[in-house]
């Protein structure tokens, strides 16, 4: 179930604006959307939001931890709602779906690098690259 926008900006100290909230919610509904998209889905709520409303909110909801922006390798940047976890992204490299996938094994296994170099880590950010059913079905055909 999606929660209401303005409920979840107000639970992380965020001021509710018909912008954020269309941003937010717009996010909530079509989950690893680029900010095109994103734009897009917000202006049926709206009527009309600018390009740089929509880029500040989403810059704002990631400052504060209520999206997650990730950045697949020859991609735009994409923007979901789950958050607070170490899951990770699965992208067909025909159709450009993204999928989430928990991690591989345990809890934040990744956060354990071989060598981690004197850093302390952690996040990683881990994306798995294929076909999905439908290209592998439709490549398949051809």
């Amino acid at each position: 179930m999606i929660r209401p926008a303005d409920e979840v900006l107000r639970e992380h100290g965020v001021n509710p604006t018909a912008q954020r909230s269309a941003v937010l919610a717009a996010v909530a509904k079509n989950p690893h959307s680029s900010a095109d998209e994103i734009a897009e889905h917000a202006r049926t709520d709206l009527g009309s939001i600018s390009r740089q409303s929509v880029y500040d909110a989403l810059s704002l909801l990631v400052d504060s931890a209520i999206l997650r922006r990730i950045q697949p390798i020859g991609s735009p940047a994409l923007y979901e709602t789950r958050v607070g976890d170490n899951h990770h992204h699965i992208i067909c490299r025909e159709c450009g779906v993204v999928v989430d996938v928990d991690c591989a094994v345990g809890f934040r296994p990744c956060l354990e690098a071989a060598d981690d170099h004197g850093f302390e880590i952690d996040e990683a950010d881990v994306a798995y690259w294929g076909r999905c059913p439908t290209c592998r079905t439709t490549t398949t055909k051809n």
